[in-house]
């Protein structure tokens, strides 16, 4: 998934203001105890940073 795609699902399923926020600031176990961005920048496919957040914050797998 490229960066483009992923910020496109996080903004349309959180809203631009809370997806940045969750991004930056939240913490993902299954990411390492890492925050999304953190994971991406650290070479973690979008793909799974998306799939994680949306498991964290019960995001219908439709949308997934």
């Amino acid at each position: 998934m490229r960066l483009t795609e992923f910020q496109e699902l996080l903004h349309t399923e959180f809203g631009v203001a809370r997806g940045d926020a969750l991004l930056a600031d939240h913490v993902i176990p299954a990411l390492g105890g890492r925050t999304g961005a953190d994971a991406i920048e650290a070479g973690v496919d979008p793909r799974d940073v998306w799939r994680a957040l949306c498991a964290e914050f019960d995001v219908p797998k439709v949308r997934w």
